[in-house]
């Protein structure tokens, strides 16, 4: 902290197996794929997911080894913002490190919503289930989602000191979870044809089985993004610079294995593809649950699993995202930074930060009550932000070793193969991002066209603007504040 030019202002109560249950619950691969399987069944079918996860599982392995060894060399909450105004040229580190701060931000304000609507529309998944002659209405998962991130909130605000505890607990639900419920469908579930499983893609009118594939692929890619997130819990980690890398990279194997399992399961499972996707219950992970016990109380139990699951990413989640709302403020990146920097003596969190992600994730759920294709539109737009602040970041130290300039100290260093490892990582993100900004549909009415770029432009207009009237007198860059330090 005293090189980063940083007052310690957090109790490092984080050791290996806490930040490491943390890790493995914000990511939640296997947890995140049952929930969001629907898109890649109707893009590239149970094969097209399956050799596409593959790709992907390689791709973030290289992109999580490149952040992890950046987090070695400068843990701090910042994450990627600060790596960038670290890494890159001094001429443009402080607009682009501004820039991606803002994105990084995005990323995971955006994410503290996604755990809480998908507990809260599993719920409301459940009650169709069980009551057929239920009515439903989106507003009813809205409100659910709310109660959700209020409970969440509350929780990070007067409980904070049993969060490593927590995190503990939920890194072994994490498996044990995992098991309840992989257990029951390998045991009771039909068998779907081998030859149905590995060699049947769905083309949803792209006209190409690769296309169609690629596409879907962001079923995968939204199952690992989340890499990052040990980092932006640093300066409450203890010997953070061995301890963050460590954890990242255990969390992308061991994450990225469950996920596997987990998939192949499913489509050995999932029986008929189309009466999956279009399952009145909204999830057709709940339709291979009654499927397999053909109960909808055991349904509604194994599914039950996944709420508790999805409430315990979204604790971590706000944990993970105030932090990185608190670090930016503190380098007076955003409206209102003394406000949003302030750390409670009292309960040792930034109180206003966690209001504020838990203000920003209520005003996204509601979105859903008018259009849920509005709102998964904004949730694109966290993992697009996400994916951009990794590329650059990454891009920033392979442009210091392609100019042979020298990079900090760490203990977790690539050292000969860092250069190819930030080279693949950076192609893999760039292919992965241009498919994010694709419609789920070739020729899409106008309310079914993915507006993601439209978002993505608004918010960095709206950090323009700002920039311009305010962040370019009073944000420097972490960068320059390490320069002070030395």
């Amino acid at each position: 902290m005293r090189r980063l030019g940083k007052q310690q202002l957090f109790k490092r109560n984080f050791g290996f197996v806490s930040i490491f249950g943390f890790s493995l619950i914000l990511m939640g691969t296997w947890e995140t794929l049952l929930g969001t399987v629907a898109f890649g069944l109707g893009n590239g079918g149970p094969s097209g997911l399956i050799y596409t996860y593959i790709g992907v599982y390689i791709g973030f392995i290289l992109v999580v080894a490149s952040m992890a060894e950046m987090s070695s060399m400068a843990p701090t909450s910042g994450g990627q913002y600060h790596w960038v105004s670290e890494f890159a040229s001094r001429r443009y580190q402080k607009q682009v490190s501004y820039f991606i701060g803002w994105l990084s931000v995005l990323g995971y304000q955006v994410g503290v919503s996604f755990g809480a609507f998908v507990s809260g529309t599993i719920i409301q998944g459940l009650i169709v289930l069980n009551y057929p002659e239920y009515e439903y209405q989106r507003w009813h998962g809205t409100l659910i989602a709310i109660a959700v991130t209020v409970v969440v909130t509350l929780f990070n605000v007067f409980m904070a000191s049993y969060l490593p505890l927590v995190e503990m607990v939920i890194g072994f639900l994490h498996f044990a979870g995992w098991l309840g419920i992989l257990v029951p469908l390998w045991a009771l579930a039909p068998r779907t044809p081998s030859e149905q499983v590995w060699n049947s893609f769905v083309d949803a009118g792209w006209g190409s089985t690769g296309a169609a594939c690629l596409v879907g692929m962001i079923t995968n890619v939204g199952a690992f993004i989340g890499g990052d997130a040990p980092a932006h819990m640093a300066e409450e980690v203890k010997s953070a610079s061995k301890i963050l890398p460590r954890a990242m990279m255990w969390t992308i194997m061991i994450n990225g294995a469950l996920g596997l399992v987990t998939l192949i399961t499913f489509c050995y499972t999932v029986g008929d593809v189309e009466s999956a996707i279009t399952s009145p219950t909204g999830y057709p992970i709940i339709q291979v649950f009654y499927g397999a016990t053909g109960s909808k109380a055991s349904a509604t139990g194994l599914s039950s699993l996944l709420v508790v699951l999805n409430v315990a990413n979204n604790l971590t989640n706000m944990a993970g995202a105030s932090r990185q709302l608190f670090a930016f403020a503190r380098d007076c990146g955003v409206p209102f930074s003394p406000w949003l920097s302030h750390v409670s003596p009292s309960y040792d969190v930034p109180i206003n930060a966690i209001n504020l992600s838990s203000l920003i994730a209520c005003i996204l759920h509601c979105i859903n009550i008018g259009s849920s294709i509005a709102f998964n539109i904004i949730v694109s737009i966290g993992s697009v932000a996400l994916i951009t602040s990794y590329m650059t970041s990454v891009g920033c130290v392979t442009w210091r070793r392609l100019r042979g300039l020298p990079l900090l100290e760490s203990h977790f260093s690539m050292k000969k193969i860092g250069l190819a490892v930030n080279l693949l990582s950076l192609a893999f993100l760039a292919l992965i991002l241009v498919f994010c900004f694709f419609p789920p549909i070739p020729n899409p009415p106008a309310s079914g066209m993915n507006w993601a770029i439209v978002v993505y432009a608004g918010v960095l207009g709206i950090a323009g603007v700002y920039y311009l009237l305010r962040a370019r007198h009073t944000y420097n860059g972490p960068v320059e504040y390490v320069r002070k330090s030395a």
